[in-house]
């Protein structure tokens, strides 16, 4: 009698839309010791019994099954850092079930569209394209005194996750001084350390790269670190109960009041949700100048209605919440996903792993 054939995991892969050949390609020889299976489901919809209750490992973004289905499975892993969109789901309030993110792949691609964001600002690239598109060549008088650079600026980072720290770091290549802001303190080198998902080569493992760092959930906390005089606040919170409208009409007017004199007002980047936002008082303040702009991948609502308000707003840029897309996504969520499974197995803590009492 020879040993038993080892049984194989049942990979689920739900998605709304049909996936590139070439990602395909990739899942199957990054589990090619499970049975894997794709399914095109419409957002949200519940995953089929006949597909649940085989499942062992489900890989998705908005779609669950039924929780009187979900027996058989070990492991949820999410396409999306945040699973605010899935709260309310029974898998997520009564069960036990492991869930893992995608924490830690949205670092590189957000930091380079918030820095792209930054540069077009103080560039003025809009200006020399829209000049480029007339074939204007302007005049030296005409940018001159609108023109500035990074070097010096301070930028605070509202949530020092894994973007927020790459995001950190190549700020801090462009000369700039980087504060960091986290709902628990970090008072040890060890609490500063980022134990979840790396992309090689990116980062702040080691939590170096801030000159400071502040913490707290109250209003006094979050307004103590406003009046540090920063340059670019950078929302990185996730959306729960605590951080809907965590920044409004009174935190713009004390980010503003305390910007360094000559020094362009204040400018906001928000990759977090729009609901992070009083988008009304954001509005408000970008109106009246007391802030110099905005770089806006998330809104409320989205998608963005087309006569909206905000999209005429002077000095804003707004993207679909597309800044963490790029051909790489796939390909690391699922390196998270394979190492999750190789964790199971060996009984270890999970990478990425989503904590119910705390609500990411």
């Amino acid at each position: 009698m020879g040993d038993a054939a080892l049984v194989k995991e049942q990979l689920l892969i739900a998605f709304m839309h049909d996936l590139p050949a070439a990602v395909v390609e990739d899942i199957r020889a990054k589990f090619a010791n499970a049975e894997v299976t794709i399914i095109h489901l419409e957002r949200m919809a519940p995953i089929p019994s006949e597909y649940a209750r085989k499942a062992t490992i489900i890989v998705t973004f908005t779609n669950l099954p039924n929780i009187e289905d979900s027996a058989n499975i070990k492991l949820i892993h999410t396409l999306s850092a945040g699973v605010d969109h899935l709260l309310t789901h029974p898998i997520l309030k009564d069960s036990k079930i492991p869930i893992s993110t995608s924490s830690g792949i949205h670092g590189p691609p957000i930091a380079e569209w918030t820095v792209m964001n930054w540069l077009a600002a103080s560039k003025e690239f809009v200006r020399t394209y829209e000049n480029q598109k007339q074939h204007i060549w302007g005049g030296v008088d005409e940018y001159m005194h609108g023109l500035h650079d990074q070097v010096g600026k301070k930028v605070g980072i509202l949530g020092y996750g894994s973007i927020g720290r790459q995001i950190a770091r190549v700020a801090a290549a462009l000369g700039m001084t980087v504060h960091a802001y986290t709902a628990s303190p970090r008072l040890t080198p060890e609490s500063r350390r980022d134990t979840g998902y790396i992309v090689p080569g990116t980062g702040d493992k080691d939590g170096s790269i801030p000159v400071s760092w502040h913490h707290g959930t109250d209003k006094a906390s979050i307004h103590s670190f406003l009046k540090l005089g920063l340059d670019h606040l950078v929302v990185c919170v996730p959306l729960t109960a605590q951080t809907h409208h965590l920044l409004g009409a009174e935190e713009f007017a004390v980010l503003s009041s305390h910007i360094p004199a000559r020094h362009p007002k204040p400018y906001l980047t928000n990759i977090a949700r729009g609901k992070v936002v009083d988008q009304e008082a954001l509005i408000a303040s970008l109106q009246s100048g007391e802030l110099s702009g905005a770089a806006l991948d998330v809104t409320d609502p989205e998608p963005l209605p087309a006569d909206h308000p905000l999209w005429d707003v002077p000095n804003v840029r707004i993207s679909p919440h597309i800044s963490s897309l790029g051909r790489e996504y796939f390909p690391r969520s699922l390196d998270i996903a394979k190492e999750n499974i190789g964790r199971l197995e060996r009984g270890e803590p999970l990478v990425n792993e989503y904590k119910r009492n705390r609500g990411y």
